[in-house]
């Protein structure tokens, strides 16, 4: 083994590398289901169509996105003004 290789070799047990998850698109039937997800609440037209467009490509990340949203909502604090 060359020096170099020897060294790479001690670098990777160093740091330990984590084999990279793979990404899987979500089915017909997983976008609906998000989509049921995120229609249980008001939410804007552009994040149920940036969730579905990330599920195009990654359903996790999408179901994650989804989750963080309604998260976000949940913990918002709403005022309400009445107008007299």
């Amino acid at each position: 083994m060359t020096d170099s290789a020897m060294l790479d070799n001690r670098i990777n047990k160093q740091i330990k590398f984590e084999p990279l998850e793979a990404t899987v698109a979500a089915t017909e039937e997983e976008s609906v289901i998000l989509a049921e997800k995120l229609t249980q609440m008001a939410i804007p037209l552009e994040v149920l169509l940036q969730a579905l467009n990330i599920a195009k490509y990654d359903k996790a990340a999408a179901f994650c996105y989804a989750d963080q949203y309604l998260n976000n909502i949940k913990k918002s604090k709403w005022v309400i003004i009445k107008t007299a």
